[in-house]
């Protein structure tokens, strides 16, 4: 789902509202979120999930085209961490025909 499409569902949901509102309604809060996060804030929205910031350490890769090395500097990244409720939501609900290459790629622990 893209933004267009969640503002032409709620659009079409709530028919008092016009696109324009609804289009505004999700760009405020959308931009509340990223200002939180900016700011270092933790989101949490109950039976949906939340949203935290988590420190990539400075560290060394490589470059894949010359193979020499490079040092990568420290990064602050978006985390969400789906709630009880939306992961048992999406689990019940995933239909068996779903091709392979749209999920995912398993986590596999050691």
């Amino acid at each position: 789902m893209t933004r267009s499409d969640l503002v032409a569902q709620l659009a079409e949901r709530f028919a008092q509202l016009t696109q324009r509102d609804t289009e505004f309604a999700v760009k405020t809060i959308l931009d509340a979120m990223t200002d939180a996060l900016a700011r270092g804030h933790r989101i949490e929205i109950r039976g949906f999930g939340s949203f935290s910031i988590n420190r990539r350490p400075p560290r060394v890769g490589r470059n894949p085209r010359s193979g020499e090395q490079v040092t990568i500097p420290e990064k602050l990244v978006p985390h969400f961490k789906p709630g009880k409720a939306l992961r048992e939501s999406v689990d019940q609900r995933l239909p068996v025909d779903v091709p392979e290459e749209t999920l995912a790629a398993p986590v596999t622990t050691p």
